[in-house]
């Protein structure tokens, strides 16, 4: 592990244990090992060792969530069900993946107030969206989506589904959602979606 992983990964513990705004570049350094100086010669400033941690803890997610296309490919033999889910598998793999999920915990807990950690979930949300219209631009092109605008289709599904993600994240950090013995929680109500969501959008044939 390099030095400024070691730096970004100990902010992330000290952000999870005492919130981002109470973390101090001296705490950082101390929970290293380094004196301060030597911190400043990585990063200079707690907003870049944020927006550095974004890039490393994502990748290392991508990598573990077998995600290094971001997206999920479309199946000709596949219905249109069967690809948006497997594409939101491979999502919830993502951001459920245990550094992941610490460090959305601390964004979520910062955004309102903090304009690093509020674009880092802008950029995030828009990567999302990105990816859904790349995929359903290829499943219209393959005859598997009927839509007159892809794009507002693409932009519906990801942001429902993004709430709906939101949603069970928070029911579980209140002790409302049942646990799971897997490794992605279930998100029933996603899955019920999804499912409506293909009737709707399956080309017709008469």
């Amino acid at each position: 592990m390099t030095r400024k992983e070691e730096i970004l990964l100990a902010t992330l513990d000290l952000a999870s244990e005492r919130g981002l705004k109470a973390v101090t570049l001296s705490q950082i350094a101390e929970r290293v090992g380094i004196r301060k100086p030597s911190l400043y010669n990585h990063f200079g400033s707690k907003d870049q060792i944020l927006q550095a941690a974004y890039q490393l803890l994502r990748e290392r997610a991508c990598e573990r969530a077998e995600l290094a296309a971001s997206r999920a490919n479309p199946g000709a033999d596949e219905s249109l069900e069967q690809v948006l889910v497997r594409s939101f598998e491979r999502y919830g793999s993502f951001v459920t993946d245990d550094e992941m999920l610490r460090f959305f915990k601390v964004l979520y807990a910062e955004r309102s107030t903090s304009p690093v950690a509020a674009q880092i979930m802008v950029d995030e949300t828009n990567r999302m969206v990105s990816q859904v219209k790349t995929l359903f631009y290829e499943l219209a092109a393959h005859g598997q989506l009927q839509v007159d605008d892809v794009d507002m289709a693409a932009l519906s599904f990801a942001c429902t589904v993004h709430t709906l993600v939101d949603l069970q994240m928070d029911m579980l950090t209140a002790g409302k959602a049942p646990a799971s013995d897997e490794k992605m929680p279930v998100f029933d109500e996603v899955r019920e979606y999804i499912a409506w969501f293909a009737r709707q959008m399956e080309p017709r044939h008469e």
